[in-house]
């Protein structure tokens, strides 16, 4: 999949394609249904499939206070969007001024002129152009009068009659009920949302080494890890090693997802107050991982975080954690290491 993040990078009269707008903020089974059906679609009548998408997400422009955390950072959402089958993607930089285009501005520069759009995928509640002054209504306009069709697509919802998760509400997959469950810890659920085990990448930085010095090296992530950090407590899941200090990619065999036991939370035993992803590795007290960069699979929640009253009790814990890990990491049977 081709990644472009400016016009500059599109080839010239490139086209013609099918495209479709969106955030798609961890890529749940809603987006990947919309995308691998577009996709199809686009190769059965020999177009490029393309999705336009936002950095930052606007958002966290237009509302930074109040904006909800991502569920993944642009390296997993691309990662995500390749394997639904698009040709490429137009990562575009979000910004004020990129905002302030009126909606005939966005569809001629990007999706008619540079993308060659015969056909455009939106939801019945598009909104594009400065103060979202674009919608459905105008986007059909706008394809008469450019020569491009639009196709809308309606919610994608769970299927319960095909062992999809119930929902009272029946609400559709979406990136917000994703964030409810892992507000609440909830890694199981999530999963199911969004079709694979949830992730948070960063790059392991050095902590006060006192799992070590317990018998438990942890690799911690840094402050500045993507991906929306779950619920207090420990998890069992996977580390996968994605980038080596020196920035070089791991072999194939070093890459191999890692079993680990993952502790979120602020470590109140010790009275701490920095809030952190911790995670040990099973069985590995050779592992050096300052300095690389790593994505923590969370597969399911063993407990909330507590505080014991002697670091004695705390290492009882930490035993037992870790007979649990292997055994709901054994029972998965590999899922969710990738």
């Amino acid at each position: 999949m081709q990644v472009w993040t400016g016009l500059t990078d599109v080839p010239a009269g490139f086209g013609p394609s099918v495209v479709t707008i969106g955030n798609f903020d961890g890529v749940h089974r809603g987006h990947v249904s919309v995308l691998e059906r577009m996709c199809a679609d686009a190769r059965a009548v020999g177009a490029a499939a393309v999705a336009v998408t936002f950095t930052p997400h606007p958002q966290q422009v237009h509302r930074p206070d109040t904006a909800p955390p991502l569920l993944t950072g642009d390296e997993d959402r691309l990662e995500l969007l390749a394997a639904t089958g698009l040709d490429a993607v137009l990562l575009l930089p979000y910004s004020l001024e990129f905002a302030r285009q009126s909606p005939e501005e966005f569809v001629r520069r990007y999706l008619v002129d540079a993308l060659g759009a015969r056909a455009v995928v939106v939801g019945r509640d598009v909104r594009f152009g400065w103060q979202n002054a674009g919608d459905l209504t105008t986007m059909v306009q706008l394809g008469a009068q450019h020569g491009f069709a639009v196709e809308v697509i309606g919610d994608v919802t769970p299927d319960v009659d095909h062992g999809d998760l119930a929902d009272p509400h029946r609400r559709r997959w979406s990136s917000s009920w994703v964030r409810e469950l892992l507000e609440h810890g909830d890694v199981v659920q999530a999963a199911h949302v969004l079709g694979r085990a949830h992730r948070v990448r960063g790059t392991v930085v050095h902590g006060d080494a006192r799992g070590r010095e317990l018998g438990f090296p942890t690799a911690n992530l840094g402050q500045d890890a993507r991906g929306m950090v779950p619920a207090d407590g420990v998890y069992a899941g996977w580390l996968r090693r994605v980038r080596h200090a020196d920035g070089t990619v791991p072999s194939a065999e070093a890459a191999e997802g890692l079993p680990v036991a993952i502790s979120i939370g602020t470590n109140p035993t010790f009275d701490g107050t920095q809030r952190r992803v911790e995670a040990y590795v099973l069985d590995r007290t050779d592992l050096d991982l300052y300095g690389e960069e790593v994505v923590i699979n969370l597969v399911d929640r063993l407990r909330p975080t507590l505080r014991f009253d002697s670091v004695a009790d705390l290492l009882v814990q930490m035993h037992a954690d870790v007979a649990q890990v292997r055994v709901v990491l054994g029972a998965q049977g590999g899922a969710g290491r990738g």
